[in-house]
C-alpha cells in the first residue's frame, strides 16, 4: 500500500513537471566516425574507422533551470569498420535506428550530456573493392538485431536555437550473433542541431 502511494506521488510529480515544462522540438545531423571494439575486434590489424552520417529528431524537456531530459530518434549510417591492404579495401557498413535517452546539464549555452541508448539494426553490408571492381554482400543475418550503449557528449546552443554537438557512443553489448565472439560498436560523432517550436505541453 505504501509503495502504491509512493508510485502515485511520483507519477503526479512527473506529470506536473511535464505540464509546466517548455518542451522544445529539434532536428540534428552530422558525421560519424565509427569502428568496432571488443576483445576480438581489438586484435584485428589494419582496421580503420568508417565515415558515415546521422540524422534525426529530438524532444527536449526541461527538468529544472539547468537540467533537461532529451529523448532522440536517430538514424546512423555506416557504423562498422574498414580494412585497407593495397589494392583491397573491405568495409563493414552497419545502419542503426538509435534511441538515445539523454540527461543534459545546461548553463549559459553550454551542454554536457550522458545517457543510455538502444539501437535497432536496419542494414548490414560487407563491401570489398580492388580499385576496379566492387562486390557487396548482405550480412545482416550475422548480426544481432539490437544494440545497447552509453553516450557521453558536449555541445553549445546559441540563443537562436542553432547548436553544435560532439558525442561518443560506447557500445556495451556484443553485436555479432555468436556467443563466443566479442565485438562492440564504437562511434564518435560531430554535428549540428536546431531546436524550434518550443511550447508548453499544456496551454
Amino acid at each position: 500500500m505504501v509503495m502504491k502511494k509512493i508510485v502515485l506521488v511520483s507519477v503526479l510529480a512527473l506529470s506536473t513537471m511535464f505540464v509546466n515544462a517548455q518542451v522544445t522540438f529539434g532536428v540534428k545531423g552530422g558525421v560519424n566516425f565509427a569502428t568496432l571494439g571488443g576483445d576480438d575486434a581489438d586484435e584485428l590489424e589494419g582496421k580503420k574507422s568508417n565515415t558515415g552520417f546521422y540524422l534525426g529528431g529530438t524532444v527536449n524537456v526541461p527538468i529544472s533551470s539547468n537540467f533537461a531530459f532529451q529523448p532522440e530518434l536517430i538514424y546512423s549510417a555506416n557504423q562498422g569498420m574498414e580494412f585497407r591492404e593495397s589494392p583491397l579495401e573491405l568495409n563493414y557498413n552497419l545502419g542503426y535506428l538509435n534511441i538515445p535517452l539523454m540527461l543534459q546539464y545546461r548553463n549559459s549555452g553550454f551542454i554536457a550530456e550522458a545517457g543510455p541508448q538502444i539501437g535497432f539494426l536496419m542494414s548490414a553490408k560487407a563491401k570489398i573493392s580492388d580499385g576496379t571492381n566492387t562486390d557487396e554482400e548482405d550480412i545482416k543475418d550475422e548480426f544481432k538485431g539490437t544494440d545497447f550503449g552509453v553516450n557521453l557528449g558536449l555541445g553549445y546552443q546559441f540563443s537562436n536555437g542553432f547548436g553544435l554537438n560532439a558525442r561518443y557512443t560506447f557500445g556495451m553489448s556484443n553485436i555479432i550473433d555468436e556467443t563466443d565472439v566479442d565485438v562492440k560498436n564504437r562511434v564518435f560523432s560531430v554535428g549540428v542541431f536546431f531546436n524550434f517550436g518550443g511550447k508548453k505541453s499544456k496551454d
